[in-house]
């Protein structure tokens, strides 16, 4: 299986902290070795920098560079791969990009689906991992239904039922943007965590590594971290429920709360 990471925020947020604790489990303090990735938007959200390689990411210089960046944005994803379907290769790696209804899409997957997913239009894997052909049925799904780009209630509604149509065929955690958004679900086990004044210091659970968030934020700022696994040790994360999804925005949860 992977390991899943993103952040929502109303503020431009950078990932470093998170994604060193992540990419320790790529390899070091877990058994993800076979690729890593991270999608990081533009402060306006209309374009995204991705940075993705084939190796394990707690060993990658590459990763290790990518994770002192400041990469400040109000959507990051990042991705840990341990391959069960696909081989070890680039194209294999997530997130995944497609760019579709004047917006740079960027998906995840933590999971194995057991069922060929049928793909008929215009949107085709590059690489041969069931998570990217989720990605281009996801797409496919949303283009029949002809949801408007600003129903954030329609689009939740539309991307939970796919979401639960795949999570009934295997294993299906997933993440989801635009850019505008974050979505979230667990078919099996995602966590989450909101960060908002007062804010304290945190603790890596993988890594002697803390953050006074005192010291970096404003008071106003709030910010959620979504991960497979809960990445700090003392905070209060919270496990979402098997089957349930989440749409956040400007780092609050919209839909499905």
């Amino acid at each position: 299986m992977c390991e899943l990471l993103a952040l929502s925020a109303n503020t431009p947020t950078d990932l470093r902290f998170s994604f060193h604790g992540l990419r320790l489990r790529g390899g070091s303090t877990g058994d993800h070795a076979d690729g890593w990735g991270l999608a990081s938007y533009d402060i306006d959200g209309l374009g995204v920098r991705i940075y993705r390689e084939d190796a394990a990411a707690a060993f990658s210089p590459i990763a290790a560079a990518v994770a002192e960046l400041d990469l400040r944005a109000h959507c990051s994803m990042a991705h840990i791969r341990k391959a069960t379907k696909g081989v070890v290769a680039l194209e294999n790696c997530h997130p995944f990009h497609r760019h579709w209804q004047g917006r740079e899409w960027v998906f995840a997957h933590n999971g194995d689906l057991h069922t060929p997913l049928p793909l008929a239009g215009q949107h085709q894997p590059i690489g041969d991992t069931d998570s990217e052909a989720a990605f281009c049925w996801f797409l496919e799904q949303l283009e029949a239904r002809q949801i408007a780009a600003d129903d954030e209630a329609g689009l939740f509604d539309a991307l939970l039922a796919c979401s639960n149509r795949l999570a009934s065929g295997g294993i299906f955690n997933c993440l989801l943007s635009n850019g505008n958004w974050l979505y979230a679900y667990a078919g099996t086990r995602l966590h989450w965590l909101t960060r908002r004044a007062p804010f304290g210091r945190a603790w890596l659970a993988d890594d002697e590594l803390s953050v006074d968030f005192a010291a970096v934020t404003n008071p106003t700022d709030v910010v959620t971290i979504v991960c497979t696994e809960p990445l700090t040790a003392d905070e209060a994360w919270q496990p979402l429920q098997v089957g349930q999804g989440i749409l956040l925005k400007a780092g609050a949860i919209v839909q499905g709360m």
